[in-house]
């Protein structure tokens, strides 16, 4: 083969169908339709949870009462966003998006992030801050109380879906449920885990502080607790925006993704060696492949047309995975 041939021959294509990461991401339509019933089920308790809290703050003039009405109304707002975006990443790539629309969910879970950090974040300190300087009586502590309680509930269901989708995931994946919050490539199943594992946490502290108004007279409790849940929310916020940022920017896939790809290239025979491979997320279960291989001595000098069978044969076989939405192989010269 000449040296202009072998200097860079390069065969890519897509997948026809919708495509899921290997060992990372199988069962696409299954984990979609997964991630949307998680999605419903908390826009249907977070938002009878902000009206409940939104009365119970009218009626107890609780500043973390209000917190937890505002941090309500964001979790609400913020997995309508979710909808949409799950809704848009499904659309067919076009000329326009060859690679299909799945960074949407990227998208619109950096603005639920956003939204986190604006409405329930901000917000709440600000609640904290104006009870410090304009501290008001705790009143009909028994509903405050009733609603917290309530809410707990419908978080807990909203949290266990959400958790249960997260664990099937890992557990299919052979992962930890630690390493696959950081590294799913499809954020919404751990946005709403991540926003109700805040929001269980802000009810405790609401509680503790209600509580704790009422029985010491000090309105700065209740102010504490609404700063506290502030805290926490922009917390939630940072790590959400954090992975989104990652994610449009077009991260790596982790090693436990790369591997077994990069096994299926090495055990090719007439591959001599790995010069680089690079796999990135273009979309939830969704891996763009960029592998330059050195052929095997026995086939370097072989014909153009020989090197470019394997390299298409490489193709088809990383493919046949659905894990791959599309692959380019490069020959390369020692």
């Amino acid at each position: 083969m000449d040296d202009t041939a072998m200097d860079k021959i390069a065969v890519a294509d897509r997948a026809a169908a919708p495509a899921a990461s290997g060992d990372e991401e199988r069962n696409t339509g299954r984990n979609a339709g997964e991630s949307t019933w998680t999605v419903l089920v908390a826009v249907a308790a977070n938002g009878a949870i902000a009206v409940a809290k939104i009365v119970a703050g009218l009626l107890t003039g609780s500043a973390s009462m209000w917190a937890e009405a505002a941090h309500s109304i964001a979790d609400t707002g913020n997995e309508v966003l979710l909808l949409i975006g799950l809704k848009r990443s499904r659309r067919e790539p076009d000329e326009r998006h060859p690679f299909g629309y799945g960074q949407e969910r990227y998208f619109w879970t950096f603005l639920a992030a956003l939204g986190i950090f604006l409405v329930g974040g901000v917000l709440s300190i600000g609640e904290g801050v104006r009870g410090m300087l304009m501290p008001e009586p705790v009143e009909s502590l028994g509903v405050g109380i009733g609603v917290l309680v309530v809410a707990a509930g419908f978080e807990s269901y909203s949290w266990y879906t959400a958790h249960k989708q997260l664990r099937a995931e890992s557990r299919q994946r052979n992962r930890s449920l630690r390493h696959h919050l950081r590294h799913a490539s499809d954020p919404s199943a751990t946005t709403v885990f991540l926003e109700d594992t805040a929001a269980l946490a802000g009810l405790g502290i609401a509680l503790v502080a209600l509580i704790l108004h009422a029985v010491t007279g000090w309105a700065g409790w209740d102010a504490v607790g609404s700063m506290s849940i502030g805290l926490l929310l922009i917390l939630v916020a940072w790590l959400l925006a954090r992975r989104s940022k990652g994610l449009l920017l077009d991260e790596s896939a982790p090693a436990d993704v790369l591997d077994p790809i990069r096994e299926q290239v090495r055990g090719e025979a007439w591959v001599g060696r790995i010069r680089d491979l690079h796999a990135v997320w273009v979309g939830p279960s969704q891996l763009l492949v960029n592998v330059w291989v050195t052929p095997a001595a026995a086939v370097r000098d072989a014909p153009a047309a020989q090197l470019l069978a394997h390299s298409d044969d490489l193709r088809r076989r990383l493919m046949a995975d659905d894990a791959i939405a599309r692959v380019t192989v490069t020959l390369e010269r020692d």
